[in-house]
């Protein structure tokens, strides 16, 4: 063609053109508003009341739980491949140690107590965030303390709450992260923190918008945490409450929460979107939680998925929608794919 009749052409619209913008690696990279990097990752630790313990759970491939008489052979590696932050779950399994208020849950010779003291020793530079909940350490099952008829005495659940986070953070935890859902208890933790002279070192980042729904199966095997009778859904969100999660995110921000987690993520993207908008000075962090992560091996071992590609694209969705760090059981994996990725 000559060049006048190349000029006589119909021309293409120059804005219809984007392909130029990504059609390299780095470009891709470029066109992220923010990527995603090991500091961003915190992994979940189930550390059981037998230290020498390591088991694995069926129903979370590649998750295990731990002892902690083997937490420093585990977590070495991974720290040298650039871990930043762990949460730590407390697993109790000696008979008897269950009762109707949770009084191991703080026990200073339990297993977050003892995980707490064990990881400043030896992984110092390691941020250690405490789940606090009692849902692991009742003898029924449920979250809180209860009413003779089975439901939440809210009083008497957030005063027991309050004084686990403070006992977490007195251990030496960095951050304390309720999970719990029942209403007040952010304002109460803080108080207890503020009192012991603890809330300047302690970040408080509070589950204000966890749901209620059908994706924590996995996590109960692993903290054999399911309750004895009844559900979680009169404290945790109903699955379509996205207006009950704006005001639970407004209340807990109004309480003193220093950060905030969404979860479950995948299914709330919306949701991560508000809490972006109505906490925006907060940190917001994506919980992957281990329905979703156990979704995506079952997904990846029958050939529907590639796993990194379908993790990548899965976490990614969890930045665009605002989140800035992210409770991940696939930390280990993506510490070595981050790697490969540079």
């Amino acid at each position: 063609m000559h060049t006048a009749e190349f000029l006589e052409t119909e021309p293409t619209e120059i804005s219809s053109v984007l392909a130029g913008g990504y059609n390299h690696p780095l470009l891709r990279q470029w066109q992220s508003e923010r990527q995603l990097t090991k500091n961003m990752l915190i992994f979940p630790l189930f550390i059981s009341d037998n230290p020498d313990d390591f088991t694995e759970i069926d129903s979370l491939p590649n998750i295990n739980r731990i002892g902690v008489h083997r937490l420093k052979d585990y977590l070495k590696p991974l720290v040298a491949k650039g871990l930043r932050s762990v949460i730590l779950f407390g697993v109790p399994l000696i008979p008897g140690t269950k009762d109707p208020v949770g009084t191991a849950a703080d026990d200073p010779a339990g297993p977050v107590i003892q995980g707490i003291k064990f990881i400043r020793e030896s992984f110092p530079e390691l941020y250690i965030i405490c789940d606090v909940c009692l849902c692991e350490y009742t003898s029924h099952g449920h979250c809180g303390v209860l009413y003779d008829d089975g439901t939440i005495n809210r009083e008497l659940s957030v005063s027991r709450l309050a004084a686990v986070a403070v006992n977490y953070a007195k251990a030496g935890a960095h951050c304390v992260a309720p999970s719990d859902m029942i209403d007040g208890r952010i304002r109460d933790i803080k108080r207890g923190l503020i009192n012991a002279n603890l809330a300047h070192k302690t970040f408080v980042l509070s589950y204000a918008a966890k749901f209620s729904g059908n994706l924590y199966g996995p996590f109960r095997d692993a903290a054999c945490s399911a309750p004895s009778d009844g559900d979680r859904k009169c404290y945790q969100l109903p699955p379509a409450g996205r207006g009950l999660a704006r005001r639970a995110l407004e209340r807990d921000m109004s309480e003193g929460a220093d950060g905030i987690i969404v979860k479950p993520s995948t299914f709330y993207l919306d949701i991560m979107r508000d809490a972006s908008e109505i906490c925006k000075d907060l940190p917001i962090c994506a919980y992957h939680v281990s329905g979703e992560y156990a979704m995506l091996h079952a997904a990846a071992e029958k050939g529907v998925v590639d796993l990194k590609t379908i993790a990548f694209e899965s976490h990614q969705g969890f930045l665009r929608a605002g989140a800035r760090l992210i409770i991940t059981y696939l930390a280990p994996e993506f510490l070595d794919w981050l790697d490969e990725e540079n």
